[in-house]
């Protein structure tokens, strides 16, 4: 669908019309892109994207229509050196085009490499099939 979302349907003949027989994903927040930058999805709340700590809804109108995938933004700007970064528990790893995952560092490192770099918006540890550890390094505005 439009959505992203994986349908299956079967024809029946009788009254001419389509029956979906499947679907998926089940939960919203498994929908690519539900959410935007600097944002979660959480299926406990209404609505289920929400800006993560210290930013705010990049466009409050669309927000308000429950438009998540536009993200959200800074309430104020980066002061590089001073901000810190936060732990958020239970996430599932955000697109990775623009993240670097670094398989000679663990996730210490990574957490002082991230904050020297004022480039750098986030980081975790990545847990590679098959045994071994890295770091991922995501940068941008």
């Amino acid at each position: 669908s439009s959505t992203g979302a994986l349908k299956r349907f079967r024809w029946i003949s009788s009254s001419k019309e389509w029956n979906q027989l499947w679907y998926t994903p089940n939960d919203q927040c498994d929908m690519y892109k539900r959410c935007g930058p600097y944002s979660c999805c959480d299926m406990n709340t209404s609505p289920v994207c929400n800006c993560i700590r210290g930013f705010k809804p990049r466009n409050f109108h669309e927000w308000t229509l429950r438009n998540g995938s536009i993200g959200c933004i800074r309430k104020t700007r980066l002061n590089c050196g001073r901000d810190g970064f936060f732990l958020l528990t239970k996430m599932k790893l955000p697109d990775t085009t623009a993240a670097v995952v670094d398989r000679t560092i663990g996730v210490r490192e990574c957490k002082e490499r991230c904050p020297s770099d004022c480039n750098c918006t986030a980081y975790a540890n990545a847990d590679i099939q098959n045994g071994g550890f890295g770091c991922v390094l995501w940068t941008g505005a």
